[in-house]
């Protein structure tokens, strides 16, 4: 294993790459023809070298940000540790993004480089062109020989472990996602937190290849997955997106012995009933959140091997994990408290709850040194980084319950986010940009089921005098907030009401919407606008 304390990335990775120079460290899965591509730490690091002194020769270094669209692919992990031995701050884009989207990422983060392959370049320049700023653009593929110089020079000094690694945007209650600030010393112990699991999870140094269809620029395997492989000289194997079609096929090929899930990857696995134990190749343990316990029960009884439910988010980096036994796979169960984190669950004038009283989750080191392994902050945002720690613990806001055991029971969100599919949606960002139509006077959007991705957006509007409430309106506000957000935060589901409650200020009472029991999906005149959610620009036109 390797050490952490007082490390930079770069140092953490020249020591992995000089110690298995040889072993497989990262694995593209065989798509559109292409084969099974693998890179080891040695490949990975000469790669790295050379992006790094391209980045340097043009005078970026310590102080700059470089947004990067790459998609999941080795790339985005190669520029990466380049950008962090360089010490630039690496900020990952989204690519279902649209680039008024982009442009407030951009504008935000106040990045002065940007990054694209080919299949993205397009949005990249469209972001940049919308934000309005200075951002240099720069294939991926021209980084060696054409890469632009900085705008000024980089700031003096040597990268440290408190200096700035990523930028991680986040799902904002209020509106605009929010940029999460973490060090170098940061991504390493989220690395060496997954590294720290045991039971079933327990990485093997050296011996496991960990599976993960989840995006490379959010946190589960673009720094989780990714350091924790890192730190025990394992192999990250990544699909360009989650596909059923590929999912077994993919796991016997790349030898996988680990993999990552939501609750969405089970429930579609569980959905092919020919399938059984004879399919897992080389495979050990699941790891993931949110599968349904009626799921997760069907799921061992059937493939054989545990399902291990864990917790985490973007600005704490201590996982917590279910992996003792029992695990309690029939509840929403998924950790306790650990050595070096404390954890209280708070009703809401901040006084804990007693065991099995549903109350908000609150996290912190120590009375001492409460943020010690938490973010940096939200970037120009001071409000609301003091907002989250307010009473000196930080606010998760999810809604949880804790035994006599000190078990955590997962029970909802807090927070006004809906949950699809793994993405954290902003119910007030959603809100907005339908706002922006004409047709619309008010509108609340509030999560409802779905039987394959958890929650699915609902859309309540009030149309203006005249607009008849018909499926005609539906498709046109649809159609309308297509170009302005990521396809997967639009509205799955609208219905139509005269008015909304309000509280005596004015504020949506969304509680009151709707009937306590009612299904929204149910009501007269839904409309099921889930088919014309397509990353594809052009297919909902046709719909």
């Amino acid at each position: 294993m390797l050490e952490i304390e007082g490390r930079t990335i770069g140092a953490v990775f020249d020591a992995a790459a000089a110690r298995w120079p040889g072993r497989d460290f990262l694995v593209a899965t065989a798509c559109e023809g292409a084969p099974l591509r693998n890179l080891t730490y040695g490949q990975v690091a000469d790669l790295v070298e050379k992006f790094e002194h391209a980045l340097r020769a043009a005078g970026y270094g310590i102080g700059h940000r470089v947004a990067v669209c790459l998609g999941t692919c080795p790339e985005h992990y190669i520029l990466k540790l380049a950008a962090n031995r360089a010490g630039l701050s690496f900020v990952p884009v989204n690519p279902d993004y649209r680039p008024g989207e982009l442009a407030y990422l951009l504008a935000d983060s106040g990045a002065v480089l940007a990054v694209a392959n080919e299949a993205h370049a397009g949005l990249m320049r469209a972001g940049i062109a919308e934000a309005g700023t200075e951002v240099a653009f720069v294939p991926l593929a021209s980084m060696m020989e054409a890469l632009p110089p900085a705008p000024w020079p980089a700031e003096p000094g040597v990268v440290t472990p408190e200096s700035e690694a990523g930028l991680l945007y986040t799902s904002g209650t209020t509106g605009r996602p929010k940029g999460c600030i973490l060090s170098h010393e940061y991504e390493l112990m989220v690395g060496d937190s997954y590294r720290l699991i045991r039971g079933a999870v327990a990485l093997r140094d050296g011996k496991d290849r960990v599976f993960n269809p989840l995006p490379a620029f959010h946190i589960n395997a673009g720094i989780v997955a990714f350091f924790g492989v890192m730190l025990t000289g394992n192999c990250l194997i990544q699909p360009q997106r989650f596909s059923a079609r590929t999912w077994w096929t993919d796991i016997g090929e790349s030898r996988a012995t680990v993999f990552h899930y939501l609750g969405v990857v089970i429930a579609v696995l569980l959905s092919d009933r020919d399938t059984g134990p004879e399919v897992l190749g080389h495979l050990r343990v699941g790891v993931g959140a949110g599968v349904e316990p009626a799921l997760h029960v069907e799921f061992e009884r059937r493939f054989g091997i545990p399902l291990v439910e864990v917790w985490g988010m973007t600005e704490m980096c201590r996982v917590m994990s279910m992996w003792e036994e029992p695990r309690r796979i029939d509840t929403r169960a998924f950790g306790r408290a650990r050595e070096d984190l404390e954890v209280q669950v708070w009703d809401d004038t901040r006084k804990p709850c007693p065991p099995g009283v549903p109350g908000e989750m609150v996290l912190r080191h120590s009375a001492a040194t409460p943020a010690k392994g938490f973010f940096s902050g939200y970037l120009n945002k001071p409000e609301a980084t003091q907002e989250a720690w307010a009473g000196g613990w930080f606010h998760t806001g999810d809604t949880v319950t804790m035994d006599t055991d000190g078990v955590l029971y997962f029970v909802d969100r807090k927070k006004n986010i809906i949950r699809r599919a793994g993405e954290n949606i902003a119910a007030a960002e959603v809100e907005n940009i339908l706002l922006e139509d004409e047709a619309v006077v008010n509108v609340a959007c509030v999560a409802v089921p779905d039987e394959t991705r958890e929650e699915e957006v609902l859309a309540v509007v009030v149309l203006a005098e005249g607009v008849v409430p018909d499926a005609d309106a539906g498709m046109k506000i649809f159609r309308q907030a297509f170009d302005k957000m990521a396809y997967y935060k639009l509205p799955g589901w609208m219905v139509f009401v005269d008015a909304l409650p309000v509280t005596g200020t004015q504020k949506v009472v969304k509680h009151r919407i709707f009937a306590k029991g009612e299904d929204p999906r149910k009501r007269p005149g839904a409309l099921d606008l889930r088919h014309l959610k397509r990353r594809e620009k052009g297919s909902e036109r046709s719909g």
